[in-house]
């Protein structure tokens, strides 16, 4: 995680280091970007570095988690459909789904992260990043779940948290996939309206 230290800097330097990070790591990706460089770039000592992070996996996986937050701030939430039609919450949730992998589609910089993110998952840090992403998002999740029992949307004969695991697991596959497949990008409409169909065929009563 990173240190407390890190988040004394003025915002400025923190940005600095954030961003020159950020360039370095999408343009090596985890395993051959150079710390070093990072550090160069940034214009702070060594030291100083493992003073705010305890090497460059944790560096790496703070990068990634402030992009993806600020993309989840720039997308919006989610706003549950009003009407208790399933048909609307389902197709509230591909639209959903269609605007975070369309903003994510149009920042190169982060969908090469995250491409790096994949590649580097055997790693403790990178392990421990996906856990807390999972963990922040689970919450979020429960509610849309929750939300789609009450309107007959999701299915209510089995425990809510193996609902949770097949959504995450399948969420999961989906977004690997379309990171990892360069011609999926003109056929995200199509993609993500045939993936969030198979979460429902899933998931439905």
């Amino acid at each position: 995680m990173v240190r407390p230290r890190f988040a004394k800097l003025p915002p400025a330097q923190q940005q600095k280091i954030l961003a020159v990070a950020l360039g370095e790591f999408a343009a090596h990706g985890f395993h051959d970007a150079s710390l070093n460089q990072v550090i160069e770039s940034a214009g702070i000592s060594k030291g100083s570095m493992y003073y705010y992070f305890d090497g460059k996996d944790d560096l790496y996986a703070h990068v990634v988690r402030v992009q993806l937050e600020a993309m989840f701030a720039r997308v919006g939430p989610f706003d549950l459909p009003v009407t208790n039609d399933p048909n609307a919450f389902w197709s509230a949730l591909a639209h959903y789904y269609l605007q975070l992998m369309t903003a994510l589609e149009a920042d190169p910089q982060l969908s090469a992260l995250i491409r790096g993110w994949i590649a580097a998952a055997t790693t403790p840090a990178m392990q421990q990043l996906q856990l807390g992403m999972e963990q922040a998002v689970l919450p979020w999740m429960e509610r849309v779940l929750t939300e789609g029992q009450r309107i007959g949307a999701v299915r209510a004969d089995l425990p809510t948290s193996l609902l949770l695991a097949i959504a995450a697991g399948m969420g999961q596959a989906m977004d690997t996939w379309l990171l990892t497949h360069a011609s999926a990008s003109s056929d995200l409409p199509t993609l993500i309206s045939a993936f969030v169909d198979m979460i429902r065929s899933a998931l439905e009563p």
